[in-house]
């Protein structure tokens, strides 16, 4: 079950559990980093059947962002790196806080009342909140973080300081979309 310190129990995972959380984590990582990478690419460069930054800019001064091809940058920049960041593990909750600020704004924008469907927002929740609890978990030894001992020990502090971070950035961002 685990040892004890100050007469509390404390719980460890076997080898063969830590393994299996591992590889849970490093599948999330790399669905929503990929999947994050590639909207990037669609802002960036119009990949992916994407509009490119001209045709994101123009989407995001419709929907009230001032200069709509430096926001388009931003998020662009901000997906794709994110999820770079999540497919290898590195800087995991910069990564994740990245992710979560853009579906933050993404999730303002829709702004439809609706749930399901094209103009709902569930989509976009599962990728804020898994990033909010990638950023809390860690990424799981099979990341360049395990190797970055700071990053190691450190993961609840960080994640609770990349969560505020990204949170605080979206409203930011919002308060200037008007």
């Amino acid at each position: 079950m685990g040892t004890t310190v100050s007469n509390r129990p404390v719980l460890t995972a076997p080898a063969a559990s830590q393994s299996a959380l591992d590889l849970g984590l490093l599948i999330i990582r790399a669905v929503v980093g990929v999947t994050m990478a590639g909207h990037g690419t669609q802002k960036l460069f119009g990949w992916f059947d994407g509009n490119g930054i001209s045709g994101t800019g123009r989407f995001f001064e419709s929907s009230g962002y001032p200069q709509g091809e430096t926001m388009a940058v931003i998020a662009g920049l901000s997906e794709f790196l994110g999820g770079i960041g999540l497919v290898v593990g590195l800087v995991t909750p910069l990564a994740a806080a990245a992710i979560l600020g853009v579906m933050i704004n993404a999730i303002a924008v829709k702004g439809t009342g609706e749930f399901f469907g094209q103009k709902g927002i569930e989509y976009d929740l599962v990728l804020a909140c898994t990033a909010a609890g990638l950023a809390l978990t860690g990424p799981g030894r099979v990341a360049l973080d395990h190797y970055l001992p700071g990053l190691r020990y450190q993961r609840l502090g960080y994640g609770i300081a990349a969560i505020v971070l990204a949170v605080v950035t979206a409203a930011v961002v919002l308060v200037i979309r008007g």
